[in-house]
């Protein structure tokens, strides 16, 4: 970066009268990161990157910590964290404090941190037996106030399930009754574990806050182990590990710099743009692990909350609409992804064969992937004008429930960091929210890795994964918001028009009647 840029950047920034203070100080530290040198990258893969063929996701020039940090909560509340002089709580008051002062020294790409842990299981063991209902939600209600107010951030996450309890019950009151954006949450589904009327509850809860989403717990326990979380949007890592970085490839872009068809798109264009991708991981991790030495001095690694081996990198995808639909057109096929069997078909065939490359190419301090990377359908960002977001249907362009989701589920077992489809339905199935309860079991029994469903009334909006207000973009250019994640939103907002996803609606609650 040039430094007259750096300087008029920097002035713009402290004499803005839009952001606070803390969101300026934020800025202008990403803006010193990004005014480093770039870890040294080959001339091709750099050439790909100034093209956005491929893309590091602006997680800026020198990477001074893993872009996904997860603890292990539960380890910190049994021992203790010395560098914190913090004790093992003993009281739900207590364990709550400890993980507020937690937080705030967990690091991130966002600079919040992206996980809150598993909190139903984490706080289910301080509960006495005497304490009522409301005085549980009562002091729910006020971490949940804590949380938002300390992280405003819609990337900061909480996960809960799959078995029930008086936590997870209270979280569902308290979330409805509060409608605030963080956390953002993941609740677990298992078939043999979690009960249909808590599931109904969840449910109830998306009406109001567009929150949580839903994932199935046995995929995500075959790819990561019991120990694994859904962070950020949708990005499912190890506990006590995460990502170093995420990197991706635009196959909108990479199917553009590609003359022929399906078949020569996936024997020579693939491998190509895959190498230079994983170039880009590899140089950014590098740079992290071994120019920053973050796991050499940061104390979640020194006092073994987070562990270097069990990270790995995320290599992400997305554009693959785009890229099926123009390889359908070159094979002289009318033919929508979405829409047509051969098309559908041509997307799988596509992802299958960047799974099989991404898991020949190893890399290091991968060992969380076993030496790989974890293949990820990246929900996009507010820049993406040109592709859709990860193996998504273009927005307004998605077909019926049943589907849609036979479309998009064969590639859900492909993704272990992670995939998301987004469901648009219409407001009538509040009157019946059992119809939810039967559509989300059936998807995840489909082969779904994760479900995400809105209701196209709801005052939230879920832009790529993370969730926003309304009313908290209207106006931000003039008067700045208190989320950061909402200035991303807005941008979103106006480029992927999220509001135009097409409506569900549930006209039954099941397509097999159950005996």
């Amino acid at each position: 970066m040039e430094m007259e840029t750096f300087l008029a950047e920097a002035e713009a920034l402290v004499t803005s009268r839009v952001i606070g203070y803390d969101q300026k100080v934020r800025r202008l530290a990403a803006l010193a990161a990004n005014a480093l040198p770039y870890p040294t990258l080959s001339a091709e893969c750099a050439e790909a990157l100034d093209a956005r063929v491929i893309c590091d996701m602006y997680e800026g020039n020198r990477p001074i910590t893993p872009r996904y940090v997860l603890p292990d909560y539960a380890m910190a509340l049994r021992n203790g964290v010395a560098y914190l002089e913090l004790d093992p709580p003993t009281t739900l008051d207590d364990a709550l404090s400890f993980l507020t002062i937690l937080y705030s020294q967990v690091p991130s790409v966002t600079t919040y941190p992206v996980y809150f842990g598993d909190l139903d299981a984490l706080l289910e063991p301080f509960v006495p037996a005497d304490l009522s209902d409301d005085e549980l939600d009562a002091k729910l209600r006020r971490f949940w106030i804590e949380m938002d107010r300390i992280c405003p951030d819609a990337f900061a996450h909480a996960d809960v399930g799959p078995a029930d309890g008086r936590v997870i019950r209270s979280i569902w009151r308290v979330e409805r009754s509060l409608r605030q954006v963080v956390p953002n949450l993941t609740f677990k589904i298992d078939p043999e574990i979690t009960p249909d009327d808590l599931i109904e509850e969840a449910v109830r809860t998306v009406y109001e806050t567009g929150k949580p989403h839903f994932v199935n717990h046995p995929m995500m326990v075959a790819d990561h182990g019991e120990g694994y979380a859904a962070v950020s949007c949708y990005n499912s890592l190890k506990v006590r590990g995460g990502a170093h970085s995420l990197v991706r490839v635009n196959l909108r872009r990479a199917v553009d710099r590609h003359e022929g068809g399906l078949d020569s798109f996936c024997a020579e264009a693939l491998p190509h743009w895959v190498e230079l991708t994983c170039e880009l991981g590899e140089a950014r991790i590098r740079s992290l692990v071994e120019d920053q030495g973050f796991f050499e001095s940061h104390f979640l690694a020194t006092e073994g909350l987070i562990d270097v081996d069990r990270f790995s990198l995320m290599f992400g995808i997305f554009g693959l609409a785009e890229c099926v639909n123009t390889l359908m057109a070159r094979e002289g096929l009318e033919a929508r992804y979405g829409h047509d069997a051969r098309a559908n078909e041509a997307a799988w065939r596509i992802t299958e064969r960047i799974a099989e490359l991404v898991g020949e190419r190893p890399l290091p301090y991968c060992v969380g992937g076993a030496g790989y990377a974890y293949l990820h359908s990246q929900s996009g960002i507010d820049l993406d004008l040109d592709a859709t977001a990860g193996t998504r249907i273009p927005i307004g362009d998605e077909p019926g429930m049943l589907e849609h989701i036979t479309a998009v589920a064969p590639m859900h077992r492909l993704f272990p960091a992670g995939i998301s489809d987004i469901f648009h339905v219409e407001e009538t199935v509040t009157r019946n929210p059992r119809a939810m309860v039967d559509i989300i079991r059936g998807a995840l029994a489909t082969g779904m890795r994760d479900f995400t469903f809105n209701l196209d009334s709801n005052e939230f909006i879920r832009i790529t994964g993370y969730l926003v207000r309304k009313s908290d973009i209207v106006g931000i250019e003039e008067h700045g918001a208190r989320h950061s994640s909402d200035y991303l939103a807005a941008t979103a907002e106006v480029n992927h028009t999220v509001r135009t996803r097409a409506v569900k609606r549930v006209l039954a609650s099941e397509l097999s009647p159950r005996a």
